[in-house]
């Protein structure tokens, strides 16, 4: 975790303009998930039901953006077994991401935090790890 920490340091140091990219893209991501969630649920769909369908939605925007914007210089030729490669190794991303959500916030509350802060924390080093994992694995050939 403190490599992490570390790396984001770095990385706002030198004022990458790819990063502050990649943080709009996680909002938009963010923005897609939650707002399809909250109608889903407005709609009458069953809660979890309804959180899955709003993750996935929001792993496609992120897609995406990410794919055509962020890490553009990185990403395979459409229809090519490498750019399947890349979506899988995106949605890997992804899983990992949700995995570090889930952990943090179940450390965090079995530890007494807030859940609303153990969130904010998880949100932080899962974005990192995210962000860290899709520039120098899923679209390494350029990116990196």
């Amino acid at each position: 975790m403190s490599q992490l920490i570390a790396d984001l340091i770095v990385t706002l140091r030198r004022g990458e303009a790819r990063w502050l990219n990649y943080l709009i893209a996680s909002g938009l991501a963010l923005g897609s998930d939650a707002g399809l969630f909250l109608l889903l649920l407005d709609a009458g769909l069953q809660p979890m039901a309804a959180s899955a369908i709003g993750y996935c939605a929001g792993i496609l925007v992120h897609w995406l953006v990410s794919s055509r914007l962020v890490f553009a210089d990185g990403a395979a030729a459409r229809g090519t077994g490498e750019r399947h490669r890349q979506k899988l190794l995106f949605v890997g991303s992804a899983l990992i991401g949700l995995a570090i959500t889930t952990a943090i916030v179940g450390i965090g509350t079995a530890l007494g935090l807030d859940p609303r802060i153990a969130k904010l924390a998880a949100i932080a080093v899962s974005f990192q790890t995210t962000y860290l994992l899709r520039r120098h694995i899923v679209f390494r050939t350029a990116a990196a």
